[in-house]
């Protein structure tokens, strides 16, 4: 009998973990390697949005007052993240090379954030193969070869807007860009990010798997530059 219970309890052991790792995120057999990756999700964050969701949380911490002062910020560099097909690389040198600080503030323009460049290095720049130098280098070319649609740069009032919309007016900005490339997601109703997909030397590329994780809203709204 107590032999029977304990086979009983392996098997029941055995269902958990497996169905624990349908749920889980897809891991990649490469295991946060370096530079083994797929390809590149720019992420370009919809800094109104953002700012407006850290005054409701009460947060106004150095790092959001950095972006949520009085520049007219719209469109930011979230990140530029290694992907695998199915699944991503985090945290792949544990502890990370140290950034640089004059790379840092190089880099404000873009990401007008330390701790989010800081972060950014940590848990996405170290999965790249890349130098410090390299990546946000690599992160500057990402985000000149998007041209960001007219109409969104100075927005004086509030716009609601389908996420296809939106797509569609970053597509007719961007020549090779596809809806199979591009995705947006969202928060509370509000436009959070436009995520492009690109290949490793920064070229549009189709990503299924991103296209997955978008917004299901028929409608978001993209809060007004300030300023704007």
């Amino acid at each position: 009998m107590p032999r029977l219970v304990t086979i009983s309890r392996f098997l029941i052991s055995a269902v958990f973990v497996l169905c624990g790792a349908v749920g889980a995120p897809a891991q990649d057999r490469r295991q946060n390697a370096p530079g083994e990756f797929d390809f590149y999700v720019l992420s370009l964050s919809w800094s109104p949005s953002f700012c407006e969701a850290a005054s409701e949380r009460g947060n106004n911490g150095r790092g959001t007052q950095a972006q949520c002062g009085g520049r007219p910020y719209s469109f930011v560099v979230h990140g530029l993240w290694p992907q695998y097909e199915r699944g991503f690389p985090e945290y792949c040198q544990r502890p990370s090379p140290r950034l640089a600080r004059n790379i840092m503030t190089s880099m404000l323009d873009l990401m007008p954030a330390p701790g989010l460049i800081y972060n950014e290095w940590d848990k996405h720049g170290t999965c790249s193969g890349l130098d410090e130098r390299a990546y946000f280098e690599a992160i500057r070319k990402a985000r000149a070869a998007v041209k960001i649609p007219e109409e969104f740069l100075q927005l004086s009032e509030p716009k609601t807007i389908a996420p296809d919309e939106l797509e569609t007016t970053f597509i007719k900005a961007n020549p090779g860009l596809s809806n199979s490339a591009i995705s947006v997601t969202c928060n509370s109703g509000r436009l959070s990010e436009v995520r492009i997909c690109m290949s490793k030397d920064l070229q549009f590329r189709a990503c299924e798997e991103i296209d997955r994780r978008a917004c299901r809203r028929d409608q978001v709204v993209m809060p007004p530059v300030r300023g704007g």
